[in-house]
């Protein structure tokens, strides 16, 4: 039976054992030949001795050739121990080599973490994947999926598929469509979630119901969000916002200790304004303090024009601590003032209080007493910084929610092994659109609101607050849910607000509306996103890094050349015709 290269020990001494893997590494030294041999669980280090068969062989090894080896286990000679490997104290002296595969030259160097373009790690992704932080990356990923379904199972949910094809029900986001060829003119769309079918599920009196499901949308790349993703899918019925909360947060921590071996506390709760004020962001990232500070007072009687202008307009002045930032020179300052722009801002002041005095890009404008006013409100001390920024409330506090992120990162402390969850409550149902400037859910419209708020509907609905929750850590939102409305009287009150016709809403929604007339229990539920929980969990930045088969930035498999042209026949099959490129 084969051994795993990572598994063999001191106490394995004079076994005899079978190795298979990759050559990650081969020296000679001294007339012996030392292979690293890797697979996924390790590396051992085999030895060939110019005495044995093998040793012809082993001479013409090279880095990826695929080698069954049999021998013993034996220690390393004194002083020769690795101790960065869990097998460094032992080495297999071969007596027999198998070379199973010869690797053509690898286009980067797969036993070294080097600065390889990811297009080129992505084109060559089963090279790429047999790198070590990959492998740890995936099967963490295995563990902490696992441990969902553990969970779920253990508090009697129930794990059932819903399809891949199905109607386009537009969510907010835009549907990949599949045409159909026996219904030519007619589409499926890909699910941007299983949203509907896991409501009527509640409908259809299943109660509690998990799944750990793919989902679609059509949007644009980014670091953090790819476009094919995987979710823990989940609702219950007869539940409250409350019970959901506990479940899921009970989810997570369960979780992080099974496939982490992390006790996480209670998760802190957050309104969604107190998120805003106090942090800039309704995903703030907890893990550090700095705290925004809104300061208008300090400048009621300024005649800084800029500052001036923003307060009689009700604009808002928020002040942001640097810890440590009084050291950064004024060309430090104005690249920093650059990155404020970058993130939306118009301007940006700065107060830099320096042990041999203050400084400021605005100093005549704002004196000593301005000076301990701002220290005491933004709780600085000597050698930090106080940045500053002014516009309309929400632009300013949005402004400064996002600096605040990239002066925790210079300053060092967004920790990637501390793990800062936390719970926002209390959105509101509706946000403006800014096309039309009417309603637009904040999450989507099958939100119940608060309790007795319907009657806000017709005469503020900007002022009706959702039950709707989501969870964040470390600066990313894991995901959302929400107690659903469960009534299709309702159901259709919304989507009228929301513009949509009756004959709108019997083409997208009339099953569901139908659905919810035979007796439909009060649910809710949630959706987390499973890429993005692993991402944090392993401290990566990049959410292409724990996914096995990801898009690069412009939505390219480019190991597989997808999306490609295909035959003209498939095409006409399907009854399209591909129109000529946009000049």
């Amino acid at each position: 039976m084969k051994n795993s290269c990572g598994a063999l020990r001191a106490s394995d001494e004079e076994k005899a054992v079978e190795l298979a893997g990759w050559v990650n590494v081969r020296r000679d030294h001294g007339g012996l030949i030392f292979v690293d041999l890797r697979d996924r669980d390790g590396i051992t280090q085999v030895v060939f001795a110019p005495d044995r068969a093998s040793f012809s062989e082993a001479e013409r090894l090279r880095h990826e050739d695929v080698i069954r080896v049999r021998g013993s286990v034996r220690r390393r000679p004194a002083g020769t121990e690795n101790s960065k490997l869990p097998t460094g104290e032992i080495e297999v002296a071969v007596d027999e080599l198998e070379v199973l595969n010869r690797s053509a030259v690898p286009p980067f160097q797969v036993n070294k973490d080097d600065d390889v373009d990811e297009n080129l790690r992505m084109q060559y992704r089963y090279l790429d994947l047999r790198r070590g932080p990959l492998q740890h990356n995936l099967m963490l990923r295995h563990r902490i999926v696992k441990a969902m379904r553990d969970f779920f199972d253990e508090r009697t949910f129930i794990e059932i598929e819903t399809p891949m094809l199905i109607k386009s029900t537009p969510e907010g986001a835009r549907d990949f469509l599949v045409p159909s060829r026996l219904h030519p003119g007619s589409f499926y769309a890909l699910p941007q979630s299983p949203q509907l079918l896991k409501q009527i599920l509640m409908i259809a009196g299943f109660g509690r119901y998990m799944q750990i499901t793919r989902c679609m949308r059509d949007e644009d790349s980014r670091a953090d969000r790819q476009t094919e993703f995987t979710q823990l899918d989940v609702e219950l019925s007869f539940c409250t916002q409350e019970e959901v909360i506990e479940v899921m947060e009970s989810c997570m921590r369960y979780v992080w200790k099974a496939a982490l071996g992390v006790e996480l506390p209670a998760f802190p709760r957050l309104s969604h304004a107190q998120a805003i004020a106090t942090y800039g962001s309704d995903k703030p990232d907890l893990r550090f303090g700095l705290e925004l500070q809104r300061v208008d007072e300090v400048f009621a009687q300024t005649e800084f024009a800029i500052f001036k202008s923003v307060l009689s307009a009700d604009g808002a002045i928020i002040a942001l601590r640097y810890p440590g930032g009084a050291a950064l020179s004024r060309r430090d300052f104005d690249a920093l003032v650059e990155t404020a722009k970058q993130n939306g801002a118009k301007g940006m002041v700065w107060v830099a209080l320096a042990p041999d005095g203050v400084k400021s890009s605005a100093s005549k404008f704002i004196d000593e007493s301005a000076v301990a006013k701002l220290r005491e409100k933004a709780q600085a001390e000597t050698g930090d910084a106080i940045l500053l920024f002014a516009d309309a409330t929400d632009a300013a506090l949005a402004v400064a929610g996002k600096m605040r992120n990239e002066v925790a990162e210079r300053a060092g402390l967004r920790d990637p092994k501390t793990f800062a969850f936390a719970w926002i409550t209390d959105f509101p149902l509706f946000e403006v659109d800014e096309a039309t400037g009417k309603p637009a859910p904040s999450h989507h419209p099958f939100t119940a609101p608060a309790d007795d708020q319907w009657t806000l509907l017709e005469s503020d609905p900007f002022l009706m607050r959702a039950q709707h929750y989501d969870m964040v850590l470390n600066g990313y939102e894991l995901g959302s849910g929400s107690i659903r409305i469960h009534k299709a009287e309702y159901q259709r009150k919304i989507f009228a607000m929301l513009g949509l016709s009756p004959e709108q809403v019997e083409d997208r929604f009339g099953f569901f509306l139908r659905a919810l007339d035979y007796g439909a229990p009060p649910h809710g539920g949630m959706a987390l996103g499973i890429d993005r929980i692993v991402m944090v969990a392993v401290g990566d930045a990049n959410i292409r890094d724990v996914i096995a088969f990801p898009k690069n930035q412009l939505m390219r498999d480019v190991m597989m050349d997808a999306p490609s042209p295909v035959p003209e026949q498939l095409v006409r099959d399907l009854s399209l015709r591909i129109a000529p490129p946009k000049p």
